[in-house]
């Protein structure tokens, strides 16, 4: 009984195999360059891509459970429906899907249309599957600490509404149990949607004292221009991605990334300790 795990050598992925070498699972990672994946003795490590079926199937033979994690690339959607369509084929009837909070509300951003075209298939499949929605990732911050250490501001227009920003440590672990729990049933579970936030709901200038407090100055919060960020993005990546995460920050100023009533509950249960805090994340990328 093996758990496929896709996305593997990302920050989440990473995660999600850690916590499943951990629990004793067998494990098989799907890489695209098997020479930077580094896992622990006992990984089954396969090199292929989503977009190539053929390695694709060569991935899912044998496997009992899949963990779909897609990047936000271009063909984000195709590389998903692909994998599914194949793990259907290979008779995978327990999957864990890396999805986002609000897919069917931010209809206009791309990657998050996408997801929620993807969960559309699971759904309309009768495919058995937990559908994981993460709120913004706190592992976000490292790509901005630099500037909010060097130029004190914090520069992510995530407006007042609030994110309840959750640690990729806490979604790996809570991904891990979902599969382990789907693995080891008797026979395959039902739908099922978890969202994955943190114990924090926080705005731009909530952020921003956090920051000021744990470093020990003022840091201030820059704001809501969201062309800007664009524009910042378009120096690193690609236009089409840039202007995605710029309709993403006009969606937090909106409508924010709040969690339902019980959604923290739930996943302390589950994890069976509290939430990683904003605060402590911080306070570790920091120091």
């Amino acid at each position: 009984m093996t758990i496929l795990v896709t996305g593997a050598t990302g920050t989440v992925g990473r995660n999600v195999v850690e916590q499943l070498v951990n629990r004793g699972a067998d494990v098989r990672a799907l890489v695209r360059d098997p020479a930077k994946a580094g896992f622990a003795a006992g990984v089954d490590v396969v090199q292929g891509d989503l977009l190539d079926v053929d390695s694709v199937r060569a991935a899912m033979a044998g496997v009992s459970t899949l963990f779909l994690l897609n990047a936000v690339v271009a063909d984000e959607y195709t590389q998903a429906l692909i994998a599914l369509n194949v793990a259907r084929e290979a008779g995978i009837e327990r999957i864990v899907y890396l999805s986002v909070i609000h897919s069917d509300l931010y209809v206009n951003v791309p990657h998050f249309a996408g997801k929620f075209g993807v969960e559309r298939m699971i759904e309309r499949m009768a495919m058995g599957a937990t559908i994981l929605r993460p709120a913004y990732f706190m592992d976000n911050e490292l790509t901005i600490k630099d500037v909010v250490t060097g130029y004190g501001i914090y520069p992510m227009p995530i407006g007042a509404r609030g994110l309840a920003m959750i640690d990729a440590r806490d979604v790996g672990e809570i991904a891990a149990l979902a599969l382990i729990r789907r693995e080891r049933s008797a026979s395959p579970l039902p739908l099922d949607r978890i969202n994955l936030v943190g114990p924090d709901t926080l705005t731009g200038a909530g952020a921003a004292a956090v920051w000021s407090e744990v470093l020990g100055r003022t840091i201030a919060y820059s704001g809501d221009d969201t062309a800007a960020f664009e524009q910042s993005l378009r120096q690193f990546m690609p236009g089409w991605m840039a202007f995605d995460m710029r309709l993403m920050a006009e969606r937090f100023l909106s409508d924010g990334m709040l969690p339902e009533p019980g959604d923290a509950d739930r996943l302390t249960a589950m994890l069976g300790r509290p939430l990683r805090s904003y605060r402590d994340y911080v306070r570790q990328t920091a120091g």
